[in-house]
C-alpha cells in the first residue's frame, strides 16, 4: 500500500509537466502531420483528404530544395562557429584578470538583446555606402559592397549576426563547467611541465563535453528555428540566397495561407531535428564521460 502510494504521488508530480509536454510538443506534432495530408480549405471550400500530395509537391518544389540547402550551410557554420568562439571566451574570462567581470557581461550582452534589435544594429553595419562596414573599407579605397543584396555574402552575413548573438549565450555554459573542474588537475599539470595545449586536449576539454552534448543540442535547434533576421534584414532575398526552411514555413503558411503544404514542410523539419537528435543522444551520447 506504501509503494502504490508513493508511485500515485510520483505520478501526480509528473502531470503537470506531462500535460503541457502533450499540449504544447505532441498533440502539435500529431495535428501537423494530419493536417499534412488534407488540401487547405479556403472560402465555401473544405479541406480534402489528398494523401501524399503535399509531399509530391515538395520534392518538385526547387524553393523548398533551395531552403533546405541553406539551411544546412546556416547550420554548419553557425553550430561550430559558435561553440568555438563561446570555448575561448570562456577559457579567457574564467581567468585571473584585470576587468573580468565587465569582459563577461560584454561577451553576453548581445545573448539579452531581442532579435529584432540585433537584426537592426546589424542592418546599420551592413548598409552599402554608410555603414560602419563600408565605412572601415573606404578607409583602404575599397569601394562600397551591397552585403545584403549579394548573392555571395547575405547568407554569411546572416551567419555572422548569428554566431555573435549565439556565443555569449553558450560561453556562460562553459564558464560555469570550467568552474567545476578542481584547480587541482591544474597544478599538477604545471609541475609535469604539461604545455598549456596539451592540458587543454587531454584534460579540460574532455571534462567539458557534457557540456558540449548540452550546448550542441541547443545550437542545432537555433540553426533551424531562425526567422526574425530573416524576415528584418533580408526577406529570404536575394533570389532565395537567404531563404530558411523555417522562413520558408512562415511564408507558405501566412503569407500564402497554404496551411496543408506548410505543414508537410513542418513534418520535414521536425524529421530532420529527430535525425539529429536520435544522433546526438543514441552515439554522442555514449562518447562522453560523465563526472
Amino acid at each position: 500500500m506504501t509503494s502504490f502510494r508513493a508511485s500515485v504521488h510520483g505520478w501526480l508530480l509528473l502531470l503537470p509537466a506531462a500535460v503541457l509536454l502533450a499540449a504544447f510538443t505532441h498533440y502539435p506534432a500529431v495535428a501537423t502531420l494530419w493536417h499534412s495530408f488534407f488540401s487547405t480549405p479556403k472560402g465555401n471550400r473544405p479541406a480534402r483528404f489528398i494523401g501524399l500530395d503535399q509531399y509530391q509537391t515538395m520534392i518538385e518544389d526547387p524553393i523548398f530544395w533551395i531552403a533546405l540547402k541553406n539551411n544546412m550551410v546556416f547550420a554548419a557554420a553557425t553550430i561550430p562557429l559558435s561553440i568555438v568562439l563561446a570555448i575561448v571566451m570562456a577559457l579567457w574570462v574564467n581567468e585571473k584578470i584585470l576587468g573580468r567581470g565587465l569582459l563577461r557581461l560584454a561577451f553576453f550582452t548581445p545573448t539579452m538583446l531581442p532579435m529584432i534589435a540585433v537584426a537592426n544594429i546589424w542592418l546599420f553595419f551592413y548598409t552599402p555606402d554608410y555603414g560602419l562596414l563600408d565605412q572601415f573599407r573606404s578607409l583602404f579605397g575599397l569601394p562600397a559592397w551591397n552585403w545584403l543584396g549579394s548573392r555571395d555574402t547575405a547568407l554569411w552575413c546572416l551567419i555572422v549576426v548569428t554566431v555573435w548573438k549565439e556565443a555569449g549565450f553558450f560561453m556562460i555554459f562553459y564558464l560555469a563547467a570550467l568552474q567545476q573542474i578542481s584547480p587541482d588537475l591544474a597544478e599538477a599539470a604545471a609541475i609535469e611541465g604539461t604545455p598549456r595545449w596539451t592540458y587543454f586536449r587531454r584534460v579540460t576539454f574532455p571534462l567539458l563535453m557534457p557540456t558540449t552534448l548540452f550546448v550542441l543540442i541547443n545550437a542545432v535547434i537555433n540553426a533551424f528555428r531562425l526567422v526574425d533576421h530573416v524576415v528584418v534584414m533580408t526577406r529570404g532575398g536575394p533570389d532565395n540566397t537567404t531563404s530558411l526552411l523555417l522562413f520558408y514555413i512562415y511564408e507558405i503558411g501566412f503569407k500564402f495561407w497554404d496551411l496543408g503544404y506548410a505543414a508537410a514542410l513542418t513534418m520535414v523539419l521536425l524529421f530532420v531535428l529527430g535525425l539529429v537528435a536520435c544522433f546526438q543522444f543514441f552515439y554522442l551520447d555514449r562518447k562522453i564521460h560523465y563526472q
